[in-house]
């Protein structure tokens, strides 16, 4: 078939096709075991579930602890409960759609639109899904004023404890500790979980960042080689033996140089600055985000309008997405409609830590996301 026509357009042999063709990012950022499916949200929000809707409340368990009593024959046993916590876990659906003329296709000697497409849907998708990644994360890395009390207290707490930032003039003692080296990594994930700190096996950073790391030899980039059995650079590499990601999509902030202003030794001097420019990186650990695509009704279709601009055909494709993201809960605090847009979900006031309804957070520790702060 040259072109869509909206008469013999097969929707779902489309969708099928669509499905085989080898996502090969997707495949290697669940091959980090930072992005995993997650059966809950599968059980809760796909079409054939009961209970399928856009939000959800489920279960979060918490973890075995007490001290253990000793067993000498005398003693009783003092058992211990656990805590069942809360987590509000949502869905998102994007939309778009794409048109070609007739008359685009009769002057271009029959230009293949469905090749086309089909060559660049998949990495279409994955960007917006990347975007949507990130919104998520700068919402949690927001959420240091969300709740009240203990809640508050906790949330300000991981947002503390997992962000090491290394960008200001007065957070090291050199300049060049103001870019990340051969020990930042190691010791941004030590700062936020500790002993478990291995759980981290997934960068997304800047490539300003990601230069860096090569000019210091500390990243190699990953190939693969494709259908036509030609050898091709991934856009990802590894650091430390975590799989990098790059995307200039990354969050950056430019701060403004200071002015010298008053007389030196006297009180009110404001000594001069120089600007910068500050880099976020994020790091995820096994099981970070929960992802399942829990589809919708028609998710490609052909519409033809045969009156405008002389005839043109538009697929418009559909995705809907269900997410966790582990330890955190999405408390839907601001969402307008049925899907947050990319705003919302940038909001902090949209997500806490979990907690168990009685104003008790799980232990920050518990949370394999972290971000490093940086010059580049």
């Amino acid at each position: 078939m040259a072109k869509f026509n909206a008469k013999s357009f097969n929707d779902k042999a489309f969708g099928k096709y669509m499905s085989a063709v080898p996502n090969v990012k997707l495949n290697k950022l669940r091959e980090s075991r930072a992005i995993v499916g997650d059966q809950r949200l599968r059980e809760t929000f796909k079409s054939n579930s009961q209970t399928g809707t856009v939000y959800a409340v489920i279960p979060y368990f918490g973890t075995l602890s007490g001290t253990p009593q000793n067993y000498d024959g005398v003693s009783n046993v003092d058992p211990q409960t656990t805590d069942t916590y809360e987590q509000g876990v949502f869905t998102y659906g994007r939309m778009n759609g794409w048109t070609e003329a007739d008359f685009s296709f009769d002057v271009t000697g029959g230009t293949d639109f469905m090749a086309n497409v089909r060559s660049q849907i998949n990495r279409y998708w994955n960007g917006v899904d990347q975007n949507i990644l990130l919104a998520i994360l700068k919402g949690i890395f927001a959420m240091a004023s969300t709740g009240k009390g203990a809640i508050k207290e906790a949330n300000a707490e991981f947002v503390a404890r997992h962000t090491y930032d290394i960008s200001a003039p007065d957070a090291a003692a050199a300049s060049e500790e103001m870019y990340v080296g051969a020990t930042t990594l190691n010791s941004a994930i030590q700062q936020a979980c500790g002993d478990n700190k291995q759980k981290f096996s997934l960068v997304y950073c800047h490539s300003a960042v990601s230069t860096n790391l090569e000019n210091l030899k500390l990243i190699a980039y990953l190939k693969y080689t494709d259908e036509q059995g030609i050898e091709r650079d991934l856009e990802m590499g590894t650091w430390n033996g975590r799989l990098v990601v790059v995307d200039d999509s990354m969050p950056v902030e430019v701060v403004a140089p200071v002015a010298e202003s008053g007389t030196p030794g006297e009180e009110g001097y404001t000594a001069p600055k120089e600007g910068y420019t500050r880099y976020t990186t994020y790091v995820l650990g096994e099981g970070a985000i929960g992802l399942e695509d829990v589809g919708a009704k028609v998710p490609y279709e052909m519409v033809r309008d045969a009156k405008l601009h002389g005839g043109e055909d538009t697929l418009i494709s559909r995705k809907r997405h269900a997410v966790s993201v582990a330890g955190i809960s999405y408390l839907k605090a601001n969402q307008k409609t049925n899907s947050p847009t990319d705003e919302e979900l940038e909001d902090g006031k949209n997500w806490s830590l979990v907690d168990n309804g009685d104003n008790k957070a799980i232990e920050h520790k518990a949370v394999p996301i972290a971000r490093i702060i940086s010059r580049g």
